[in-house]
């Protein structure tokens, strides 16, 4: 892998940062807090205190949809709350590691996404976990893609552009993510390789980080997912070029896939949550129905369409062959694009 080029503090970005936050947390909490399916069972024993949900990246990233979707199902549903903890470091790996040691008894769950349970352990050789055998896997929450976004400025209308800009100016391009082994990190440099270009990696603590570094023309690009570009992308305040999804996503008709323009990559951005090994199997089972039912609700549908994702409700076995089929997908996508585990 190449050498990463850290940044300091954002300073004066702060401020756009924790707005993009609150956007995002306010518009999804506004939609859900109805009743989504029915109360508690009364004969419910689980859960009987409050649910920690770790989410292992920091506030303000696509992330923060996930877990106050998962919260507010679970609450709405099991009758019980549910504290969001963001506990991010490591690309990921530490909060997601702090859940693989946990007590397996229910009370302790994992947002994982993509990036935590594929990408990671696919680019690291020992990240602390495995994404099959650490966790048993309760519920998949939601599917999107990510897009290429650059500034605005940025003398690139086209995917075909960016690359012979990056071509003619080696070494000068900028690339955000959310961290060393993020999904956002492998996208880019999957494409960074099979594009034959040079770009230069600069990793931040989250997505909303990220963000507002290619707001503020700090880099000059990066691979983000769409539930919090799309209305700082109606708005143009960033210029999208392509989507990594395997077909053009229904809210950017206009933008072509990777793989339309000339590079071979396709991967989505998709979130669920996991327990503990051992999580007993009536845990697993509860989790899973309150989720899932919550997942077909109009009033999650229509919140999620308007983010430019979708409810993606199946079984642990079923979520278990997922996770297992995407670890292989993002390690042979790296293989081929000449990228080695550290």
């Amino acid at each position: 892998m190449r050498q990463e080029v850290p940044l300091g503090k954002i300073g004066r970005l702060d401020c756009a940062r924790r707005g993009l936050a609150a956007g995002l947390a306010a518009g999804l909490a506004a939609a859900l807090l109805a009743p989504l399916v029915h109360g508690p069972a009364a004969a419910q024993s689980y859960p009987a205190k409050p649910i920690k949900l770790v989410v292992p990246f920091g506030p303000g990233g696509p992330t923060d949809v996930a877990a106050r979707l998962a919260s507010l199902v679970i609450q709405s549903n099991l009758g019980q709350s549910v504290v969001i903890e963001n506990r991010p470091g490591a690309g990921g790996a530490l909060g997601t590691r702090s859940v693989a040691s946990a007590d397996p008894d229910g009370y302790t769950l994992l947002l994982g996404t993509v990036a935590t349970l594929g990408a990671l352990p696919a680019v690291t050789k020992n990240p602390g976990f495995d994404p099959v055998r650490s966790f048993a896997p309760v519920a998949k929450l939601t599917e999107s893609t990510a897009v290429l976004v650059v500034p605005p400025q940025l003398s690139a209308d086209t995917l075909g552009e960016l690359i012979a800009l990056a071509k003619a100016n080696p070494g000068k391009l900028n690339y955000a993510s959310a961290g060393v082994g993020n999904q956002t990190h492998l996208n880019a440099e999957v494409f960074r390789a099979r594009a034959g270009i040079d770009i230069v990696h600069v990793p931040y603590k989250s997505g909303a980080e990220m963000v507002t570094a290619v707001l503020s023309n700090q880099v000059q690009l990066s691979f983000t997912d769409i539930s919090i570009l799309l209305p700082l992308i109606r708005e143009r305040k960033v210029k999208p070029l392509a989507i990594t999804g395997p077909r053009r996503h229904p809210a950017l008709p206009e933008i072509p896939t990777l793989i339309e323009s000339g590079i071979d990559h396709v991967a989505t951005f998709w979130t669920g949550v996991v327990a503990p090994a051992d999580a007993p199997p009536s845990v697993v089972n509860t989790l899973n129905s309150s989720i899932n039912g919550g997942l077909v609700t109009p009033g999650v549908r229509d919140t999620l369409d308007r983010i430019g994702a979708s409810p993606s409700p199946i079984s642990p076995p079923e979520f278990k062959t997922f996770i297992a089929a995407e670890l292989q997908k993002w390690k042979d996508a790296l293989q081929a694009a000449g990228i080695s585990p550290e």
